[in-house]
């Protein structure tokens, strides 16, 4: 089967196509690193030809609300477009757990508007919510770093490491469309404010971790549930604990620049103000 990997260079799109090639699908990874650009249409036919199932992880360059709405709004519809002239039977967008409950932030506006693209077209499809990735800790507390403290609500949290959202996203890709949403999340549970203390303390970072029930989340007040997932949810296996890359650098994302760079840090602090 031919798949198609919107955002294929990328953290999770090189673990789907390693892990699809694997099993013997033709996995191909489009990305502008491939000539493939959601936002211009270029490459998109010529990736599409013969692919039965198309599965979009591409991310924004910016968080800024503007320029992150324009980026899915465009690259989502110049995608449906592409596959209905190439006959794809399913697309598979990767989303985010509890986006529908934080429309405070730009950043989860957009992806409610994605959703809304995919719902709308003739395309049959899946929509994963995934909980947090372990590869963006660092990237979180940079984000929540408020004069040198990192403030935190005292709300659940169930992140999950990169290889188990791509497994997930691998066995839902090739099986048949939900026309819904799926939830994926990690194995544990745990109130996000402890586990960013327990989990900085271990890197040797030295910043204090303060509980705050206001604080925000990428712009948006939390209650207690609004990052993890309901009943049904499918769990990864890797505990945060036993994770290789819990004390590594930071990923690098589809650009090939280091994921939490200033630039994108400024413009998440322009929105939450």
């Amino acid at each position: 089967m031919k798949i198609v990997v919107i955002g294929g260079t990328g953290l999770i799109g090189s673990k789907l196509v390693t892990q699809l090639g694997e099993h013997g699908h033709q996995a191909v990874a489009a990305s502008p690193n491939t000539g493939v650009n959601t936002l211009t249409g270029e490459g998109l036919a010529e990736a599409l030809a013969g692919a039965s199932v198309v599965v979009d992880v591409s991310n924004s360059p910016s968080f800024e609300a503007s320029a992150v709405l324009e980026f899915f709004e465009t690259s989502t519809r110049n995608l449906l477009a592409a596959e209905a002239a190439a006959g794809v039977g399913h697309h598979v967008a990767l989303s985010v757990v509890g986006t529908e409950r934080l429309p405070e932030s730009g950043y989860f506006r957009a992806k409610i508007a994605q959703e809304k693209l995919i719902e709308g077209s003739a395309i049959p499809f899946s929509i994963v919510h995934a909980t947090q990735f372990f590869e963006f800790v660092r990237r979180i507390a940079d984000d929540a770093t408020q004069d040198g403290k990192v403030r935190m609500a005292p709300v659940l949290f169930q992140p999950m490491s990169g290889d188990d959202v791509a497994r997930a996203v691998g066995r839902i890709s090739v099986g048949a469309p939900s026309n819904g949403r799926v939830e994926i999340a990690g194995p544990e549970q745990t109130r996000i404010d402890e586990f960013f203390r327990t989990t900085l303390a271990g890197m040797g970072d030295p910043r204090e971790v303060v509980t705050d029930p206001h604080a925000r989340y990428f712009g948006a007040e939390l209650t207690e549930r609004s990052l993890v997932p309901g009943d049904g949810a499918i769990l990864g296996e890797i505990r945060y604990a036993d994770w290789p890359g819990r004390a590594g650098p930071r990923p690098v994302d589809d650009r090939g620049s280091r994921t939490g760079s200033q630039q994108t840090h400024r413009s998440r602090r322009t929105e939450r103000r």
